[in-house]
């Protein structure tokens, strides 16, 4: 179990449409004053370094929303801000998220010049049926134009798929995974399709409109991806994650060890470390009031929370059972009760070794049920 590493989450909030089953923080917007956002996610940076306790960065995140909207320049002053105010650690990752459209993937050369060595694409599909219900607004080829564009630019790239949509079967759901491994580097990311609170597919969901696979064929669907995947030497590192052997999402990898992490922009979270202890963070969430109070304050923080003992332990354990890796348990600082490990052990959901607490194959698809057995 490696350093966790410091990260820097940049969200950019902004995007051409709303996707109809996104529940994240994204916005429609016609006009975006990207000067005036540039300055502020600076001013913003600037006054986090200041607070938080310093170590080299091993990785910036530029999450959204749609990040391939951003002028370059932005992201290129808050990449060379970052380094001045709080250093890079050797070879850090700089990760950029992009829609696969033809016109954002065109500036992909930009976007490498300004300093990001990796970007994750918003494939979601590959077949036209599937890309229009999810609201998408690229077809396949354009899409695996631009995954061959990422290629060309980028030392590292990966892409995402989601499963588990109306009608979709197992043998099509193998023949479309196929075809995504013919495009795909040493990074893919497959997301079962779920019904978020307030989405617009919630609303269709509640009125019948809309069926998703029981959970029966989506335990078959996720078997089928886990198979495929590892049988093509990208087995999973994470529930929903899947790499080569080193080549393995660092920023997350951070998320998921429970590393410090800083969080910059509207409703970006944070766990960062200041005063000795360790704090969970959170900026305005809504794009306006979060640029107000940059431009009044020098910062949109809502809230900081100073995390205890017992609360940091619970998160070490939800994120770190998510990897295939698990948590060592030196880093945990007291485990879960010892009837009910033992129980999972039985179960073959769970390994306790003495040294590591690790989530078996079979647990890690169940593991909601696991934690909340666990953590009751």
């Amino acid at each position: 179990m490696t350093d966790p590493g410091f990260g820097l989450y940049v969200h950019w909030p902004f995007c051409r449409s709303k996707c109809p089953y996104c529940d994240f923080n994204s916005h429609v917007s016609e006009r975006v004053d990207q000067a005036r956002w540039r300055r502020a996610l600076l001013a913003e940076l600037d006054w986090w370094a200041d607070r938080v306790e310093r170590r080299p960065l091993t990785s910036i995140f530029f999450g959204g929303g749609t990040p391939s909207l951003m002028d370059p320049e932005t992201v290129a002053a808050v990449i060379e801000r970052a380094g001045s105010r709080l250093g890079f650690a050797e070879n850090p990752e700089i990760t950029l998220e992009a829609n696969p459209t033809s016109v954002e993937a065109d500036r992909f050369a930009s976007y490498r010049a300004a300093g990001v060595n990796r970007v994750s694409l918003g494939v979601q599909a590959l077949n036209e049926t599937d890309l229009k219900f999810l609201g998408r607004q690229h077809d396949p080829k354009e899409a695996l134009a631009a995954v061959g564009l990422a290629a060309m630019h980028f030392p590292r790239f990966s892409f995402d798929l989601i499963y588990a949509r109306p009608g979709q079967t197992v043998a099509a759901w193998r023949e479309e995974l196929k075809q995504a491994l013919g495009h795909a580097g040493t990074h893919i990311s497959v997301y079962q399709l779920t019904i978020e609170p307030g989405t617009q597919f919630q609303t269709r969901f509640d009125r019948g409109e809309i069926a998703i696979p029981d959970d029966d064929l989506a335990g078959q669907l996720y078997e089928a991806t886990q198979e495929i995947l590892e049988g093509a030497g990208l087995p999973a590192y994470e529930i929903s994650n899947h790499a080569q052997p080193g080549a393995e999402s660092r920023h997350n990898l951070t998320y998921w060890r429970m590393g410090p992490y800083l969080g910059i922009g509207p409703g970006a979270h944070g766990r960062v470390v200041r005063d000795g202890g360790w704090w969970a963070t959170r900026q305005a969430r809504a794009p306006e009031t979060w640029l107000s109070r940059v431009d009044a304050q020098g910062h949109g923080t809502a809230e900081e929370t100073a995390l205890s003992a017992e609360e940091r332990r619970r998160e070490i354990l939800m994120m770190g059972l998510r990897l295939a890796e698990g948590i060592p348990v030196d880093r945990l600082g007291g485990l879960p009760d010892e009837g009910r490990r033992a129980a999972l052990v039985e179960e073959g959901y769970l390994v306790d070794d003495g040294q590591v607490l690790r989530a078996t194959a079979a647990g890690r698809q169940r593991l909601n049920g696991l934690l909340i057995y666990l953590l009751d």
